[in-house]
């Protein structure tokens, strides 16, 4: 009995253990590290000694709640409350709750903040040393707080601190692609973190962790549902339970919106059609929206896939998206509402080129579309690929609002087992110059409003959220959520500063430390491409699940659901021609992209095989064949992983253990997973190059047969069958 004690007191002695280190990994950024030096803490706790909050709200309450456990976390104490101001105290107020003289003293600094923008400034006022959070909104002043605890969290001095912020993009939202059975399409961190069976009366503490991580870093918004979406969530029942969720995020300043089946008003046996010209139809969804407006004041809008991937849409009755998005535009006017209307769509039909098609059917409606309506368009043209241009759309709509969709979940990068940095290949595509009115008007400028003084702008991500108990799978995988919410905030950072502080925030402050995983960091996308997809390859991984090398397939009844559609090998050589002399997608873009781009000895070479179908002996800069250079490229990607594998063994000292291990054994699969890639992709173009692998390259180790052999139908992220 003695042995059975002592073994259940040291179950629950790990029990507890694992659990400390867990949340680590379940607070994201938001650790509030124990701040140990005490220089530094001494001068915190000396220029703040307590905290004014001249009115109370839900929002301010929250920004209250958030300082006290980053002190608890930071000092292990609690940060004194007063109703009167004191001296060295932390105060937050709006600006019309400011006495007129500091409203004057601060005029040029509200002048440069919007609605949702906030000042933190360091002040005398009536003999006191203050620090001020100041904004025109109460959302502004939670903002204000996570920043000022940010400067903290980076050990940053705040003597003199000055700071005037604001978001430079409107609607910043994440799409969850989540199923109401709880499945998450393309997720790969376990099921959806929405309990629907047990909302509304079940508020979990993951809705409010979820709430606070996403106002820290500015986003504003949260489509709960799948794009391929599901009419039942526009139910009475179902109303009532996204009601409790938005009653959650209310406070922190988070709109929720849902996704709309296109065909609803007929699946829901009220009408025979959904034309949306139809005056029953219109009069359907505006009830709706009153509905839905009834229970959440504060609704977002709606999400719309029509007329993609089998999705219903206007299309199915001789309307234009035009037609489409302005109903529903209509039903949500009155309340303030706006649709996200995505231009992801390709036809059923033998294309002549996949990646033209979003262009042909959106850019001829440019000016159109109602002012409520955002057109959600993909990064690239064809389908959140490792590497691909700017889409075309991008500042050829001038008259549009465009809203940029990037994807935070990793499905055609390895998914959450690859440890693949996105903030780096999104900053690649914001900075790209789109010559549409004439150089540097780069995709950040178009979808910020900048270029076209557009007044309503958004940014979207695919959440790469699950109910992992570090919500994202890979540990790593949380920088891709963070840098979105940082880049959604401001298009213009730098994903080296992004991924510093999230570094800093989420593991170690140490100089040594953040440097070089940073490095490791910022290459990581590079190394991805490389193993997967160099030169401008695409869409060659295998189909459906998406897990996987697959060039060979091309047995699909869809043509462009077909690897072989988008690499077109054989005995003459590899690649798509997209220039005049082929599908002329080329055309889509200004003229200093077609000029540069339509020689391949001015094709920038990450773009190559996009843009040019070339001879396998074809001589690229370095001297060397493309097979040469197509093949030491794969193995490049596979030796940057085993550098990835020796760089985070050496830096155990500054990681907890239960994250060290979890992160070196998914770089171990990483690394299974590159070299399964480059030999597989290798032995199938082999075969059509006929050509030796060069001599730093490694001999397959199984042959074509074994590669295509392989199959996964239990991978993550596709819907699983219950049969």
């Amino acid at each position: 009995m003695k042995f059975y004690k002592t073994l259940i007191i040291c179950l629950l002695f790990l029990s507890s253990s694992l659990s400390i280190y867990a949340q680590k990994g379940h607070d994201l950024w938001l650790q509030y590290a124990k701040i140990t030096g005490d220089s530094l803490k001494n001068t915190y706790l000396d220029e703040i000694q307590s905290v004014t909050i001249s009115s109370q709200s839900e929002t301010t309450g929250k920004a209250q709640e958030e300082l006290q456990i980053a002190w608890r976390s930071f000092f292990g104490q609690e940060l004194a409350v007063n109703t009167t101001l004191q001296n060295k105290a932390l105060w937050l107020a709006t600006e019309k709750e400011l006495p007129e003289t500091l409203q004057q003293q601060l005029k040029t600094d509200f002048a440069h903040i919007n609605e949702e923008g906030f000042l933190i400034k360091k002040l005398q006022f009536k003999g006191k040393a203050i620090t001020l959070i100041s904004a025109k909104k109460e959302i502004g002043l939670l903002y204000g707080t996570f920043r000022f605890l940010k400067e903290l969290q980076l050990h940053q001095p705040i003597e003199k601190i000055a700071i005037t912020d604001s978001p430079k993009i409107q609607k910043r939202v994440l799409n969850h692609w989540d199923n109401l059975d709880r499945t998450v399409e393309r997720g790969y961190a376990g099921f959806s973190i929405w309990d629907w069976h047990m909302l509304p009366e079940l508020i979990k503490p993951e809705y409010i962790d979820y709430a606070r991580a996403n106002a820290s870093v500015g986003i504003n918004g949260t489509v709960l549902t799948n794009v391929n979406a599901n009419s039942l969530v526009l139910s009475p029942q179902y109303i009532e339970k996204v009601q409790a969720l938005a009653d959650v995020f209310r406070p922190y300043g988070i709109q929720v919106y849902l996704t709309a089946r296109f065909s609803s008003p007929v699946e829901t046996g009220d009408l025979e059609t959904a034309d949306p010209l139809d005056p029953e139809v219109r009069k359907w969804w505006k009830n709706k929206a009153d509905e839905i407006y009834q229970s959440i004041p504060d609704f977002g809008g709606f999400l719309v896939k029509a007329n993609s991937e089998g999705q219903p849409g206007p299309n199915n009755y001789g309307r234009t998206h035009v037609d489409g998005a302005n109903m529903m535009a209509e039903a949500l006017a009155p309340h303030n509402g706006i649709v996200m209307w995505r231009a992801f769509v390709y036809s059923e039909d033998d294309p002549e080129d996949r990646a033209k098609q979003a262009y042909s059917e959106f850019v001829p409606f440019d000016g159109q579309f109602a002012e409520n309506v955002l057109i959600q368009v993909k990064n690239g043209p064809i389908d959140f690929q490792p590497r691909e241009p700017f889409h075309p759309i991008f500042g050829a709509m001038p008259d549009t609002p465009l809203m940029m969709e990037f994807q935070i979940t990793q499905e055609y990068l390895g998914f959450s087992s690859h440890l693949v940095y996105l903030p780096k290949m999104f900053q690649e595509t914001l900075e790209t110059d789109t010559y549409t009115a004439g150089k540097n008007s780069t995709v950040a400028k178009v979808i910020d409003g900048s270029l076209s003084h557009k007044k309503l702008t958004g940014m979207a991500g695919v959440a790469n959220i699950g109910n992992e108990s570090n919500w994202t799978g890979h540990p790593f995988g949380q920088a891709n959520w963070y840098g979105f919410g940082r880049l959604a905030w401001n298009p213009y950072l730098d994903s080296r500063t992004i991924a510093e502080d999230w570094l800093k925030m989420t593991f170690s402050t140490d100089e040594e430390f953040v440097r070089t995983v940073s490095d490791m960091m910022l290459q990581s996308r590079e190394s991805v491409v490389k193993y997967m997809t160099p030169l401008g390859l695409h869409h060659i991984m295998a189909t459906g699940h998406h897990y996987g090398p697959g060039p060979w397939v091309s047995n699909l009844s869809r043509p462009e659901w077909n690897p072989v559609y988008y690499h077109k090998a054989d005995s003459l050589g590899v690649g798509f021609d997209r220039t005049t002399s082929g599908s002329d997608a080329l055309s889509q873009y200004a003229n200093p992209i077609q000029q540069e781009y339509e020689n391949p000895e001015t094709t920038p070479e990450e773009f190559l095989l996009w843009f040019h179908h070339l001879p396998w002996d074809y001589q690229m800069k370095n001297g060397k064949t493309l097979w040469f250079n197509m093949s030491s490229t794969y193995q490049e990607g596979v030796e940057e992983v085993q550098k990835m594998i020796q760089t985070w063994q050496g830096m155990k000292e500054f990681v907890d253990e239960q994250r060290f291990q979890k992160v070196s054994m998914l770089l171990q699969i990483q690394l299974k997973e590159a070299r399964w890639w480059r030999d597989a992709c290798l032995s199938y173009f082999q075969q059509f190059s006929n050509m030796e692998l060069p001599e730093n390259v490694p001999q397959p180790e199984h042959n074509l047969d074994y590669y295509k052999s392989l199959k996964f139908p239990f991978a993550p992220g596709i819907r699983p069958s219950w049969n």
